[in-house]
């Protein structure tokens, strides 16, 4: 077993950058692009709502897992390799899908699709990893965010006006495009960043240990269920907003499109800024500030919820708490990744498994109380403010 830390002398550049940032924004378009043909599939292949909803359900779980898988080999045999064939298989999953002669088929199909394309999310992030650390980690991580935050603000348009045009099935035909350009660009733009002298040997005995490793990390796990948590606070309002702000506050679709567009800008907006003050405040202060407000906002959230949910004063804390989140993202996953220099493929796999896990158990979970209330989402993601403010608080302790 190698030990050494990575050598950070070839610190990516812009083109590098914007290729790390495609490969993560594929699986956030392949989970929204294609939430408007819900019904539209039901209809066509014959089914139930809830077995279309596990068409997203396996996916992310298949993000989960992929990412456990993939991460640690990734130790063991360089980030290039598996980056490239993990966009292959995602790229035939994805014609799968298109494909898809019945529902049972769509969510094999899906979860294949999850599993591979977990190699771009996890070794983007390792990748990173490998050449920087500190406050330069964290604004790359943040530009990354930023240009990947393009993919929730389209998806959600691009998706209601192919399938008006070109049919759910066309939905799955761009992703299958955009899939095709993410294999081209782990093929033409992203060198292998894990020198041979830093990988680590053995077996499937050396990976369990390795990650074995990183969980007995304290600080590492402390700063990874910041920010899985944090996540499962966006990921519960993603998974709810549709019914919430529609059903019950009757916006249009056309009008949920672009509030769930200009939340996504707040991400960006909360992204940026922390990427800009990178080198002047400390991480953990801009994560410990972002998770302050999301407790507040998410408190604000509740209370509305019991007093009597109304239109405007959501949608303003909304964004405000997707704001919240871009202070968290980038300065969690460069503080996790940080703690584990030596293993960051292992890494930077459990951190995405348990943001994706989770994730996969909030979606069902805010849909118990059905189509008419908002209080499942908003306990949703006031106990994972909670959570994710206990994980801060604890890292921050030597």
């Amino acid at each position: 077993m190698t030990t050494t830390t990575p050598s950070r002398t070839a610190a990516p550049n812009a083109v590098l950058i914007g290729a790390l940032a495609l490969l993560t924004a594929v699986p956030p378009l392949a989970t929204d692009m294609y939430l408007p043909g819900f019904p539209a599939m039901a209809a066509d292949l014959n089914t139930s709502a809830s077995s279309i909803q596990l068409t997203l359900t396996t996916f992310l779980i298949g993000l989960a897992i992929g990412q456990l898988i993939i991460g640690p080999l990734s130790d063991k045999l360089g980030r290039r390799v598996p980056l490239v064939v993990g966009a292959a298989v995602c790229l035939v999953a994805g014609i799968a899908s298109a494909l898809a002669p019945s529902v049972e088929f769509l969510i094999a199909a899906r979860f294949v699709q999850g599993l591979a394309g977990a190699a771009g999310v996890v070794l983007s992030r390792a990748i990173i990893a490998d050449r920087t650390e500190g406050s330069h980690a964290a604004k790359l991580f943040g530009l990354m965010m930023i240009i990947g935050g393009v993919a929730p603000v389209i998806a959600p348009l691009i998706g209601g006006a192919v399938v008006d045009s070109l049919g759910w099935r066309g939905v799955f035909w761009i992703i299958a495009g955009l899939t095709a350009v993410m294999l081209l660009c782990a093929i033409a733009l992203v060198p292998e960043s894990l020198d041979r002298e830093n990988r680590r040997d053995g077996g499937l005995a050396h990976m369990i240990s390795g990650m074995g490793s990183v969980v007995k990390n304290r600080r590492y796990v402390a700063y990874t269920l910041t920010f899985a948590f944090a996540f499962s606070v966006m990921f519960a309002y993603i998974s709810a907003s549709p019914f919430v702000l529609q059903n019950m506050l009757g916006l249009s679709a056309g009008q949920y499109s672009a509030a769930f567009a200009v939340n996504a800008l707040g991400l960006m907006v909360g992204s940026a800024i922390t990427a800009k003050l990178a080198d002047r405040i400390s991480l953990h202060r801009m994560m410990t500030a972002g998770i302050g407000v999301l407790v507040v906002t998410t408190t604000l959230l509740l209370v509305l919820v019991m007093v009597g949910i109304s239109l405007w004063p959501t949608l303003l804390l909304l964004f405000l708490t997707l704001v919240a989140e871009g202070f968290v993202f980038a300065n969690a996953t460069s503080l996790a990744v940080a703690q584990v220099p030596h293993l960051a493929g292992t890494g930077s796999a459990v951190l995405g498994a348990l943001q994706f896990g989770l994730a996969a158990l909030i979606s069902p979970l805010v849909g118990l109380g059905g189509e008419e209330t908002a209080v499942p989402m908003v306990i949703a993601m006031f106990v994972s403010a909670l959570i994710a403010a206990g994980a801060c608080f604890v890292s921050r302790k030597d």
